[in-house]
């Protein structure tokens, strides 16, 4: 039983000794409305249940880490799943977990990215956040939603741990955010919000696709045309299944010709409260390197995750010399994307005084396909093996022999969210330096060089 500001909550005691609350509200809000404090509750509610997340369609990585179960969908989804060794007075570091999915899948209370090894292995409290996704939460259309309305639901609900997690154990001084690919990308763009100033002291950006940016005002209204055309009545009275459908539309429509502009058209967007402009973007952003501790990071064969296996792509890599070239094109569009601009990003803040760490991860599953791709550190810091059985990206690897490197990173990431430093010998990033830490090994090695440093190869 715990008391916060809104009421009292009933959680779940785990067999682990853990106890778990589920579908917390951080707040509430109308459809394209922005988010107000939750309202407050008689008696004892339950959090023994999961709250529903965003609306939206099945994962497109689902080919690469497999469907995780979903949870029951509709539009009262600001609500929080917390995991901690004790609702007392603790004062535990705090680690707040922002999901990926291109904006418009994924969601904190997934079973794949279950905080309970995390907690009980570092002694901190994880909280995993649900927010509105695709047209819900990024639509940009004057006199229907101001845009930007998923950025605001985060920095609502860091704003609601500053101001509750104490009662569960937590220490609201000592928060770090992390989050994987679009929400490490959003963390990023909380950086450049005066509004999250002072909600998180450190953040760890897990395979951002920095180069992406944020969107002009001029492409979030483009987007909003191609919407409303798909839609074809009012969205603020259209029901679930025809925002969906819509938004699939938009989605094809914005990709191009065989899909090749894939930056999600639903986004966070520039000059858009609480966001600067695009030039104003990275510099906001940096202007915090003194008071939020950085770690940056990517995979070694990011673009694995959305290239292999697609039509076209297979049939080039059959033809003489088109793996290599194949191979080739997908690295440099990793390098693009992801390694590059994580770099200069990393380099700024160093530049600018920042306590920053960089990392690559090198590690691959021996019988996948998929190499060290997008999303493929995940298992080794949420969920279980039982969530995670089922990922193809996973193919041939012992969940055994994963578990050392497994509790060597999450050591790290607990390590730095308790004193911003991830381990001895880490050594801080520099400018033009290489990425820092390797997390690498596979086949009967795996793991072995894991804290070797090594540059972007």
């Amino acid at each position: 039983m715990v008391r916060i500001s809104s009421g009292e909550l009933r959680g779940l005691t785990m067999p682990s000794g853990l106890t778990v609350f589920r579908g917390v509200p951080y707040a509430r809000a109308g459809r394209f409305a922005p988010p107000e404090p939750a309202e407050p509750w008689a008696g004892v509610r339950d959090a023994t249940e999961h709250g529903e997340m965003s609306p939206q369609p099945p994962a497109r990585v689902g080919a690469v880490m497999g469907l995780p179960r979903v949870e029951r969908q509709g539009e009262d989804c600001l609500n929080l799943t917390i995991v901690t060794p004790g609702a007392d007075d603790g004062k535990r570091p705090v680690l707040v977990w922002l999901p990926g999915g291109s904006y418009v899948t994924g969601a904190g209370s997934l079973d794949i990215y279950d905080g309970q090894r995390l907690a009980a292995e570092g002694d901190v409290v994880v909280v995993g956040v649900n927010y509105r996704l695709g047209a819900l939460g990024y639509l940009t259309l004057d006199g229907v939603s101001p845009g930007n309305l998923g950025l605001l639901d985060q920095i609502a609900a860091l704003r609601w741990v500053r101001d509750n997690i104490a009662a569960f154990g937590g220490d609201p001084d000592q928060v770090t955010v992390f989050g994987q690919s679009a929400g490490a990308h959003s963390i990023a763009c909380l950086m450049a919000a005066p509004a999250a100033d002072g909600l998180f002291r450190r953040a760890i950006l897990q395979s951002t696709p920095m180069a992406m940016k944020i969107a002009k005002p001029a492409r979030a209204a483009r987007v909003a045309r191609l919407f409303t055309a798909a839609l074809g009545t009012d969205p603020r009275t259209a029901s679930i299944a025809e925002i969906l459908a819509a938004q699939e539309k938009t989605l094809v429509r914005a990709a191009g010709p065989g899909g090749l502009y894939s930056v999600p058209p639903f986004c966070p967007v520039a000059e858009t409260d609480p966001l600067p402009t695009v030039a104003g973007w990275l510099p906001t952003a940096v202007r915090r390197a003194r008071e939020v501790d950085v770690i940056v990071g990517t995979a070694k064969e990011e673009m694995n995750t959305f290239l292999n296996g697609k039509p076209g792509i297979a049939q080039l890599e059959a033809i003489p010399f088109g793996r290599a070239g194949m191979t080739a094109t997908k690295t440099a569009i990793t390098r693009w994307m992801f390694d590059s601009p994580s770099r200069r990003f990393a380099d700024a803040l160093a530049a600018a005084g920042g306590r920053v760490f960089t990392y690559r991860f090198d590690w691959a599953a021996p019988a996948s396909g998929f190499g060290a791709c997008h999303c493929i550190e995940l298992p080794f810091l949420l969920g279980d093996r039982d969530s995670w059985m089922s990922a193809p990206m996973l193919g041939g690897a012992d969940w055994d022999e994963m578990s050392e490197l497994g509790r060597k990173i999450r050591g790290a990431w607990v390590s730095f969210a308790k004193t911003g430093a991830p381990s001895l010998g880490w050594q801080r990033h520099s400018p033009r330096a290489s990425f820092g830490r390797t997390w690498a090994g596979s086949g009967p090695d795996r793991g072995a060089r894991a804290g070797h440093t090594a540059g972007v190869r």
